[in-house]
Order: C-alpha cells, then structure tokens, then sequence
C-alpha cells in the first residue's frame, strides 16, 4: 500500500496529527472492529472515512499507470479490495445500528454538548431524520390506524429501545489505565475497581469501558 502512496505518505487527522498511509489503515480496522462488537453507535471516524477514500483513488490512479502485464498489479488491486471492503463494511455496521436505534440515537445527538464530538456525520443525521419519518408514516399505516383511538396517538419511535450498554465484549487494553470502575456498590456487594495494564485482554461488561474505548485507551476484539 505505501508504494502505491508516494505521493500522499503523509495524512492529517482533525487534530493534525500527521500519519502514514499505513496508520491510517490501522485507526480503520480499529474504528471498524470497535464498531462491530460495541452496543452502541461509537463516534464517526471522518476525517479516516475521508483520507481512506482518498488514498483508494491515488491506488486506482496509481495502477492505471502501471504496467498492465505487472504482476504487482494484481497484488495492489486485491489490496484496494481488502480496503474497500472493511471501509464498506464500517459504514454499513453503522447504517445498521442507526436503523434499529434510530429515535435514541437521534435523541442522544441533540442532548450532545457542543464540545462533544458528533457520533453522526451529516450525511448519516439526515439518514436517520428521513429513516425515522419513514418508518412513523409506515407504523401509522399499518398498525396505529386499527388500535383504538385512545392508542392511536402512540408513536413508532416509543417502541425502539436503547442499544444494551450491560452486554458483554472483548477488549485489548491499549494504554495503562489504573482505578477503572467495574461494579458499583450494592446492597448485595462491593465496588469493583481494577488497573488495567497495556496488553491486557479482558471480558467484562461494555458499559463501564465505554468511555475507555472512545478514548483509544481500550479497542474492542
């Protein structure tokens, strides 16, 4: 891959961190597979979306230029394919949660503080604004129309629930994190709380390592 990149070896984040055409890969299939095994929508990777589309078409451009009895060529073009899938793959996990979660998700943009990263890219909010008005206009069509007129004011977005923050994950633990909160004090038992050392894998529920894997400090396997 980073031959077929000598032109854009260095790529930018938000924060302008520069990285290499190969970081860039790596914080993809990391933001792909936390997508995967998290319960919830996890904040959109754009400014990796953009930069990993970008370098697919340099690859493109790159073969077209090349030789076309190379047998490199066909090396680079099964590379762009192996890209291209986990980039389609990531947004349609997305897509995914946003359809089943979509009121909350919506509900959980709007309660975001302004110096909160989004969790929706724009094309994505207006997904699931157009996704949610479909599926209201389907819901009334087909079911509240033949409830009682008491039960008709009811809404599809009251029958979605909230993604299940309590289920269980993998994790690597990426950065040394000590005094990580686990179980709270109950009636029944003590707080939990250990230290996490890098390189450690664990399973334990997602919900107290949710801010861990938004960090970076944990990714989910």
């Amino acid at each position: 891959m980073d031959r077929l990149l000598d032109d854009q070896e260095d790529n930018s984040n938000e924060e302008g961190e520069t990285m290499t055409a190969s970081e860039v890969l790596q914080k993809l299939e990391e933001a792909w597979k936390n997508e995967q095994f998290s319960p919830e929508l996890l904040e959109i990777k754009v400014d990796i979306v953009e930069c990993i589309a970008e370098q697919i078409r340099v690859m493109e451009d790159n073969i077209q230029r090349a030789k076309k009895n190379d047998f490199k060529v066909t090396i680079h073009n099964m590379e762009i394919n192996r890209i291209r899938f986990m980039l389609s793959s990531y947004l349609r996990e997305r897509l995914k949660k946003i359809e089943e979660n979509t009121s909350y998700i919506l509900v959980s943009e709007a309660q975001r503080r302004d110096d909160e990263p989004p969790h929706l890219s724009p094309e994505e909010y207006q997904y699931a604004k157009e996704f949610l008005q479909s599926m209201d206009g389907h819901y009334k069509s087909l079911v509240l129309r033949h409830l009682p007129l008491n039960l008709q004011s009811l809404e599809s977005r009251q029958a979605m629930v909230p993604p299940n923050l309590e289920s269980y994950v993998f994790l690597k633990v990426n950065e040394k994190s000590e005094g990580v909160l686990i179980e709270e004090e109950t009636a029944e038992s003590r707080e939990e709380i250990i230290d996490m050392t890098k390189d450690d894998q664990h399973i334990m529920r997602y919900k107290p390592v949710s801010t861990l894997v938004s960090s970076g400090a944990v990714s989910l396997i």
